[in-house]
């Protein structure tokens, strides 16, 4: 109820006015049933505008601090993401990438559409970066297609640090989905998860426009600036049966 409520009282018509976001490719939805929508990670309000323009309610897979923070505050905070459809995860620990996937799962389950960050955090300059392969590792342990979502100037509009929301149009771009069948039988096959994610994060590049780094932006938290980091990205070769 809330997560309506957000979406087209509290916060859903303040957006659309004030940010006037483009949309493409709704179509691309699923009227009914369970997709995995992977997006690129540009700024924490890119939760808000991608569920936006969908007409079916989209999960979100949060880190759980959000909902761990204590006193007042944290209370309402974990209000406020609980309602707005996002579903705690513990990062931290060896089995956090094992229990997010069982929880996205148990969503997909559900007939729900999944959504998720491939790159595991919001990017530090606005290039995409390399994608985690849990996504790949749903679509390949359930069948179920990958929906690119690219969203661009998010960053723009919420930037990291100080919290502001600045006067900026945003694109949401709903790509086509990405059929993995070709892979059947082949969950657990590292070079394949590398494999689909890397196609996920090519059409992800493709639709929004961002150079692509061939590095984990959560690598680059502890990097001097001027680092040098890989940039080239090939596309993965794909095969047919």
């Amino acid at each position: 109820m809330f997560y309506w409520l957000l979406k087209y009282v509290l916060v859903g018509p303040f957006i659309r006015l004030y940010n006037r976001p483009r949309v493409e490719g709704v179509e691309n939805i699923p009227a009914s049933g369970p997709a995995i929508l992977a997006g690129n990670h540009l700024s924490i309000a890119d939760w808000l505008f991608a569920p936006l323009a969908s007409p079916r309610r989209i999960t979100y897979l949060a880190k759980s601090e959000y909902f761990t923070t204590p006193g007042f505050k944290g209370a309402l905070q974990k209000a406020f993401y609980s309602g707005a459809g996002q579903v705690p995860i513990d990062r931290s620990g060896a089995d956090a990438a094992d229990a997010a996937l069982a929880t996205a799962r148990r969503l997909l389950d559900e007939g729900k559409l999944v959504g998720l960050f491939p790159e595991g955090t919001r990017s530090p300059d606005g290039r995409l970066y390399k994608g985690k392969t849990g996504a790949a590792r749903l679509a390949l342990s359930t069948g179920i297609p990958v929906i690119p979502v690219a969203v661009v100037g998010t960053d723009e509009i919420c930037p990291p640090g100080p919290f502001r929301w600045r006067r900026r149009r945003v694109q949401v771009k709903y790509g086509k989905p990405l059929d993995f069948s070709r892979f059947e039988g082949m969950a657990g096959n590292r070079w394949v998860e590398r494999t689909v994610t890397d196609e996920i994060m090519y059409e992800l590049m493709r639709m929004s426009g961002q150079e692509y780094v061939d590095v984990y932006a959560a690598s680059l938290k502890n990097r001097p600036a001027d680092a040098d980091v890989v940039r080239e990205f090939r596309a993965p070769e794909s095969k047919a049966g």
